[in-house]
């Protein structure tokens, strides 16, 4: 497994050893030491041979599930602010579990279910929620296999119930409980949990619960759904030792991705890139280095030499392309407060992504750490307001915006308050649905209390800072007169350039998308950072590439217009992503009710939202680097 990883993360792996983390430094027990079992939310789960019926999660004690409680109540475990964002809500349980004490058909409570409560838990075990255990922090998964690399894996939470081929459904009441453990040193008094496994049964008991009970197989418990039932529920516990260390303890639970597939996606993106980039250099190192010639070779013909006239009049006849629109290429863009603030939004996450990537390269995101990916996102994005404010100002103040007190205001809040209206409706409906993976509202205040506490004092001055720097002159004068644009070509039109510059950094990100949204829906645990890194430097050249050949295209057939063109196109890839979710959707997804389709809908929207200002905003700032480049190289009169 820990072959598959990136290379840099291996390099590194040696002086990571040598520390912990904050938040993530190993517990030892023990014998006979109390060793805490917390229980997260009920979430839905694909099953092997099954879409996923469900995205709405619930508290693990919600009264129609019938769960036992502890005796003076259960009690919330404190999270990270990424953690309850993401879903997750853990509390105290029952169990009690001693190390190295094994346990045989431990009564744990009684509960008899109403009509009502056994429909609610039928629908549920038909739509696939699991329950989600932590053992010392570790989750408590069973074994799976994968079905096309047959690689063996601990899939983190377990299945409430099952549903039988005649299509009843069996609740599970009773957990074999194997909880690996790791002696460090040999030192029988520091014990460390480094494995957790549960195999969920569903049990009939007719009798006195005994030993016995366990052993036997006794028929399967269904909830009736007229009369109801009464359930007891029971479990077992058995400690097995292990040779697992302690930092190796999550590896088994890493979903088994296919590294050659990925590999060879990554290493077919690279080659495509390169031969990209290389072609679009080429093609416009040769191109211009001939147009500036030419150019600069006419500005020094001697006018009043009668011998060259001809020579003057085939030169102005062969003066066309890009250089004919030098006096409107810096011409203000129509909507130019909307573009500076998108621009500054989009070179705040892109900041934030690349950060977030490298920190989760060097290890810092443990996915032992619950809801850091999460917080480290939302602590980066907060405090890179500044750069967001800055590059906001200065494009506008570069587009000669005259609207500077409204750029300085809504670049904080324009793009923030769209991503934070469109979350607060998707969360109303798992309010609506009573579902515990709606964030609480007191959460709400805390993200609006840091956006506008510390992020939009941040982006205030950044704007300051940005308006007061010296405005970026452009290296030719502007006509008063805009000049006529000639038609375009087909291809050239807005909407099939945009679909064609789209399509490529979408394609070098695409596999990687998917393995990342089949963590994202199928509750498992994304690690191959590695891969995502370089996958984000190649969308990264990708988009910059292909939007700058567009531009040259765009100037050579006399259209000025490139603002707009280029941050839209680039922008296209996040329609595409989109795309690819409502295939997503339509392929791998079976959703039973209308919350389960806006939820999925409305956040793929927000997602695909996000990269649209991502890589429009790197498909910008590359055409706008290209542009000055290429008028800073020839004469103009």
């Amino acid at each position: 497994m820990q072959l598959r990883r990136s290379a840099p993360a291996l390099l590194l792996a040696p002086l990571a050893s040598a520390f912990y983390l904050p938040g993530v430094a190993p517990t030892s027990y023990k014998k006979d030491d109390l060793v805490p079992l917390t229980v997260n939310t009920i979430k839905p789960a694909a099953g092997p041979d099954g879409p996923l019926r469900s995205v709405v999660s619930y508290d693990y004690y919600t009264p129609e599930f019938g769960f036992c409680k502890p005796a003076d109540g259960p009690k919330d475990v404190s999270e990270s602010l990424g953690s309850i964002l993401f879903g997750d809500r853990i509390k105290t349980s029952p169990f009690e579990l001693k190390m190295k004490h094994n346990e045989t058909c431990k009564t744990l409570c009684k509960h008899a279910y109403s009509g009502a409560s056994a429909a609610f838990v039928n629908e549920g075990i038909r739509n696939g929620v699991s329950l989600n255990w932590m053992v010392d922090g570790l989750p408590a998964g069973q074994r799976a296999i994968d079905q096309v690399t047959g690689n063996p894996y601990y899939n983190p939470g377990f299945f409430v119930g099952q549903e039988t081929p005649e299509g009843k459904t069996e609740f599970n009441n009773h957990y074999d409980i194997f909880i690996e453990y790791h002696e460090v040193s040999g030192d029988p008094d520091h014990l460390r949990v480094v494995g957790v496994l549960v195999e969920p049964y569903s049990r009939h008991y007719t009798g006195a619960v005994t030993a016995e009970s366990c052993q036997r197989p006794p028929p399967p418990i269904t909830l009736d759904e007229a009369a109801g039932t009464e359930v007891t529920f029971t479990y077992s516990v058995y400690w097995l030792p292990s040779s697992t260390t302690w930092a190796t303890r999550m590896d088994p639970y890493f979903y088994p991705y296919s590294a050659n597939i990925q590999w060879f996606s990554l290493i077919n993106s690279a080659i495509v890139v390169i031969f990209l980039v290389l072609t679009v250099a080429s093609v416009l190192v040769r191109a211009l280095r001939k147009d500036i010639a030419r150019y600069n070779r006419l500005d020094q013909i001697n006018l009043d030499d009668l011998s060259g006239t001809s020579a003057l009049e085939d030169g102005v006849q062969e003066d066309s392309g890009w250089k004919l629109v030098h006096g409107d290429v810096f011409r203000t863009p129509s909507h130019p407060l909307l573009l500076s603030i998108f621009l500054g939004n989009g070179a705040q996450i892109f900041v934030m992504a690349g950060f977030t990537l490298c920190f989760a390269l060097l290890g810092f995101l443990s996915p032992s750490n619950r809801g850091a990916l999460g917080t480290i996102m939302i602590i980066l994005y907060t405090f890179l307001g500044i750069i967001g404010g800055y590059t906001s100002a200065r494009v506008y103040k570069a587009m000669q915006g005259e609207k500077w007190k409204l750029n300085i205001a809504l670049t904080p809040l324009f793009v923030p308050g769209i991503v934070f209206s469109t979350f607060f409706l998707l969360n109303l409906f798992l309010w609506a649905r009573g579902s515990s993976g709606a964030v609480p509202f007191t959460t709400m205040l805390v993200i609006i209390l840091i956006w506008f506490v510390i992020s939009v004092p941040l982006s205030f001055a950044g704007s300051w800072l940005g308006f007061r720097a010296p405005a970026v002159e452009p290296p030719v004068r502007t006509n008063q007169i805009p000049r006529q644009i000639p038609p375009p070509t087909t291809y050239l039109k807005p909407i099939p350039s945009m679909l064609l510059v789209g399509i490529l950094p979408f394609g070098a990100i695409f596999v990687e998308l998917h393995f990342v949204m089949n963590s994202l829906w199928s509750n498992r645990i994304y690690y191959m950072f590695g891969f995502l890194f370089l996958c984000y430097g190649l969308m990264i050249m990708t988009s910059a590439a292909v939007t700058v050949l567009m531009v040259y295209f765009l100037l050579c057939s006399e259209n000025y217009n490139w603002q707009w063109r280029s941050f839209l196109a680039a922008g296209t890839c996040g329609g595409y992503i989109f795309l690819n979710a409502l295939i997503y959707w339509v392929s791998n997804l079976s959703l039973s009710s209308l919350t389960g389709h806006v939820l999925y809908i409305g956040y793929s929207l927000l997602i695909s939202f996000l990269f649209f200002i991502l890589t429009g905003s790197i498909g910008y700032f590359s055409s706008w680097w290209f542009v000055q480049k290429i008028y800073k190289s020839i004469k103009i009169d």
